[in-house]
């Protein structure tokens, strides 16, 4: 493809603001007055670009047009999907266009485009959370990120929207202070929808530092095991220590840096260095424990902050053994995945299917599960006949957890219905009859490790919701 007809903005300007840039695939007899005639209602077009054959001149059939606004791009992408521009012409096609900075060649979805990341006081509730944001529009969920030990709020939250305009609407015109942003997109594939699940063979594979997704590091997204770190990443001559060295090529934001490593838990100090001689960014970064350097050396490393800008991780001296520490992860791991695998057998011949009465809690002879994660005390279930308010899907790796287990984990939000496994595959699916519970139990949930097993808790997609996804033929 060669491209004629260049912008009349600077490539500085293509993609601010971000995801203002839409992507059309029509006609190629379309002429970029038509379109302009037909995208116009939606705002302040800033500029055309028809895609040309260099040789030729001839349209390629692709088109971007750039919208002042995101909220605006995104109106017209919901609006115009699908249909026609003018009468016995093809449906076009209307994608929001990846950042040019991404080096990603393909659209962007509309899962991507509708939850926001803010930062509110610590004494909001998820009602409060919902009050001052849905003046923007409709709210499937929202949640609050909490201090794992404590349960105390961390000051941040999520709000997902049911259309991507009313997100960019509320990062255009929420209060400064909440300083929202479009969250990170969750792991593709590794980190991946019910449906892409289902679609992809692959999708527990874990990709190769330098390749991940871009924003897979943001919390209830899935973490990878240790042991999928490479054997280059854990080699005994690099020096393995508590306190890391963080490089970019722009300078850094104190607060900005301390969220994106505070995603780790145990940040222990965010130290910002300038470098009077140049613009280049520099900090020192210290957990707790050594686990929690490492885990965040090996996602981090290579990461783009912001888009298009790969920080630098490595490791600095602190006076510590380096071998000791690995030593004792070792001896972590290792007592996980027996501790799951004596689990496991125990339990492996118990049928998947959910046999425990609603009037009771979990059987109490179970033994209290082996988690990283804070769980409440067992609760009664609701009866089987309620009404399914929502219905979480849960990936498990390596294996699944018995149903018994399940159960008696899920129960401690409240009104469980039911649990149940997909014969065959590492995936189940938890039934609640009240809506708050299930996004607990997310909260709670997702990306921690029960019995040697990580949990990966979303929401299900929904009929309804599946018959209303667009099929991308594109």
């Amino acid at each position: 493809m060669e491209e004629g007809g260049g912008f009349r903005l600077s490539a500085e300007c293509l993609d601010e603001p971000p995801n203002s840039r839409v992507f059309l695939v029509l006609g190629k007899d379309t002429g970029e007055a038509l379109i302009r005639e037909r995208f116009a209602p939606f705002g302040e077009i800033q500029d055309i670009w028809l895609v040309r054959d260099k040789r030729t001149h001839e349209s390629r059939g692709i088109a971007f047009v750039k919208f002042a606004r995101s909220s605006q791009a995104c109106r017209a992408m919901e609006a115009m999907h699908g249909r026609s521009l003018a009468p016995d012409t093809k449906p076009i096609k209307v994608f929001i266009a990846q950042s040019r900075a991404s080096g990603s060649h393909r659209d962007v979805e509309d899962e991507e485009l509708t939850r926001i990341f803010v930062m509110i006081p610590k004494s909001y509730t998820e009602e409060d959370l919902r009050n001052k944001f849905k003046v923007y529009g409709d709210i499937e969920y929202c949640s609050i990120i909490k201090k794992k030990t404590t349960g105390e709020s961390k000051g941040l939250g999520y709000v997902r929207y049911l259309k991507p305009s009313q997100a960019a609407l509320a990062i255009e015109e929420c209060d400064r202070s909440y300083k929202a942003i479009l969250a990170e997109p969750k792991n593709k594939p590794s980190e991946s929808s019910e449906r892409e699940y289902y679609s992809s063979s692959s999708s527990m594979r874990q990709e190769p530092m330098g390749h991940e997704p871009r924003g897979s590091v943001f919390p209830f997204e899935g973490q990878p095991e240790f042991g999928s770190f490479e054997k280059s990443q854990m080699r005994v001559r690099e020096s393995v220590s508590k306190r890391l060295s963080v490089v970019s090529r722009l300078p850094f934001v104190q607060e900005q840096l301390f969220f994106l490593f505070d995603l780790v838990p145990g940040l222990e100090y965010c130290d910002v260095q300038r470098d009077p001689h140049t613009n280049h960014g520099h900090a020192v970064i210290q957990y707790t424990t050594a686990a929690s350097a490492i885990y965040a050396k090996y996602k981090l490393h290579g990461f783009e902050y912001p888009p298009g800008n790969r920080l630098g991780v490595t490791f600095l001296e602190d006076g510590s053994d380096g071998l000791d520490h690995i030593r004792k992860m070792a001896t972590q791991l290792v007592t996980s995945q027996v501790s799951s695998i004596v689990s496991h057998n125990n339990l492996v011949g118990q049928q998947y299917t959910s046999s425990q009465p609603y009037s009771g809690s979990s059987s109490s002879q179970l033994p209290q599960p082996q988690t990283d994660a804070v769980l409440p005390s067992r609760k009664k279930k609701a009866p089987p006949e309620s009404s399914v308010k929502e219905r979480l899907f849960i990936v498990f790796y390596p294996h699944p957890l018995p149903v018994n287990v399940l159960e008696d984990v899920f129960c401690r939000f409240g009104l469980l219905i039911e649990v149940y496994l997909v014969t065959g595959k590492n995936v189940g699916y938890a039934k609640f009859a009240d809506r708050t519970s299930a996004s607990d139990a997310i909260t709670a949930l997702h990306g921690k490790i029960v019995n040697g097993v990580r949990l990966k808790v979303m929401l299900a997609d929904s009929p309804a919701e599946e018959s209303n996804k667009r099929q991308r033929t594109y």
